[in-house]
């Protein structure tokens, strides 16, 4: 999580059960490069002791004592300036409701006074005390400050009682953290459009036919511009994985309902990284009931699916400018600035990759060789070649998925700025 590399982050901890949960989401953000520093409330220290969190962040956990130390004057000013956010979690409904009229009777809510970055709250309460109306003004009070929220969710809570103010898990959290410290990234401002996973051609009720991508290089994708600050629309066919927090998702099984779901997210969109594996071919009918085995086996007639890239390449429109020099109206996908595309190839790789840059008129590919077992489909890494227009070829190492996702969304931040 490049993201997190050497950020400063202020964890906030209060008096909630929940605070047993503060101590994973420590280790976590530590062990992703975050320097982490820790204040706990005095209720928090009936939860869980400063040592636990000294121990997993290597660094001092502070507490109410530090407040009348010998440098108190100066502490809190000295965190809330330096630190790049402020996460507040587990947040009980009395520190949001001292941050809401800001009162400052303790290091936490001092500091949260004092802080000149960003402020994350992860509300943990028992049922019907996040829904009360106070909370619920303090929240929106906090919110129209330009606070960030992170849930609460929906469950049992250590009262026996199920419902809404469950402090949200660690990787969940972290998720909102990333959001958060990526708002100021190279695409902010811009809205990009990921699509993901390999699509099912029904074949009946049943039966589809698919392809063995798993989805992961594009929700990586969609990971890399949410940390670079874009409005990510996430297109996705059916995967075994959890969206990135922030994503607005798109689900789409087949290649029809793909391209219908990318061309109305593209209307509006600045980029597209079309990573999905899209079926070449479908069949051409589509039983109504289950094709079942005793009446044998069926003569399946394939037709080609619908070309999304091919499709995009037709509708979009670069503004042309009038003898006045005034933007002509157009027609198409006029905002679109960037289209990056994906080549999964099992032979003669650049010479495949190159002929789809050039026929779907795209920006950027990206190649990468199926037929490795350390890459492709179905791994956490992946060797892969950028190919662009001009015929420059950029090879890459063996590297993880959001590795080659970040590199991938800072040539679209450079094509966009270009």
């Amino acid at each position: 999580m490049s993201i997190l590399s050497d950020k400063h982050i202020i964890l906030g901890v209060t008096g909630s059960i929940a605070a047993y949960k503060a101590a994973d989401l420590a280790s976590k953000l530590t062990q992703a490069g975050a320097r982490l520093d820790v204040i706990l409330t005095r209720g928090a220290e009936q939860f869980v002791a400063p040592l636990t969190f000294q121990s997993v962040t290597g660094r001092k956990a502070f507490t109410e004592a530090d407040l009348w130390g010998g440098e108190a004057h100066v502490l809190h000013v000295g965190l809330g300036h330096a630190a790049d956010l402020l996460v507040i979690a587990p947040c009980t409904a009395n520190t949001i409701a001292k941050m809401a009229h800001g009162l400052a009777d303790n290091l936490l809510t001092i500091t949260a006074l004092a802080m000149r970055g960003p402020i994350l709250v992860a509300p943990a309460m028992d049922v019907g005390m996040y829904e009360h109306p106070a909370t619920q003004t303090n929240v929106a009070t906090l919110r129209g400050r330009g606070v960030h929220f992170a849930g609460p969710g929906e469950g049992r809570m250590a009262s026996g009682l199920t419902g809404l103010g469950r402090m949200l898990e660690p990787a969940e959290i972290i998720g909102h953290i990333r959001r958060a410290l990526g708002k100021t990234g190279r695409l902010a401002g811009k809205k990009v459009v990921v699509s993901a996973g390999g699509t099912q051609e029904p074949i009946d009720p049943v039966r589809v036919i698919a392809n063995k991508s798993s989805g992961r290089q594009g929700y990586a994708l969609a990971q890399a511009a949410i940390d670079a600050g874009a409005d990510v629309t996430l297109v996705t066919a059916p995967t075994g994985l959890v969206p990135p927090v922030g994503a607005q998702v798109v689900e789409a099984q087949s290649s029809g309902e793909m391209l219908e779901a990318v061309l109305a997210a593209c209307a509006e969109a600045d980029a597209l990284v079309m990573a999905a594996a899209v079926a070449d071919f479908r069949p051409a009918q589509v039983s109504e009931y289950k094709l079942k085995k005793r009446d044998g086996i069926p003569q399946i007639t394939l037709e080609a699916a619908p070309d999304i890239l091919a499709t995009v390449a037709g509708q979009r429109r670069r503004p042309a400018k009038s003898p006045k020099g005034e933007l002509a109206e157009g027609s198409g996908l006029k905002r679109l600035k960037a289209v990056v595309g994906f080549a999964a190839e099992s032979r003669d790789l650049v010479e495949n990759a190159s002929a789809k840059l050039s026929s779907k008129k795209l920006d950027l590919i990206v190649a990468n060789d199926i037929s490795s077992s350390d890459a492709g489909f179905a791994v956490e890494t992946n060797r892969v070649t950028l190919l662009y227009p001009d015929d420059r070829r950029e090879p890459l190492p063996l590297m993880s998925k959001a590795d080659v996702a970040e590199i991938i969304m800072e040539k679209v931040a450079s094509l966009l700025e270009n």
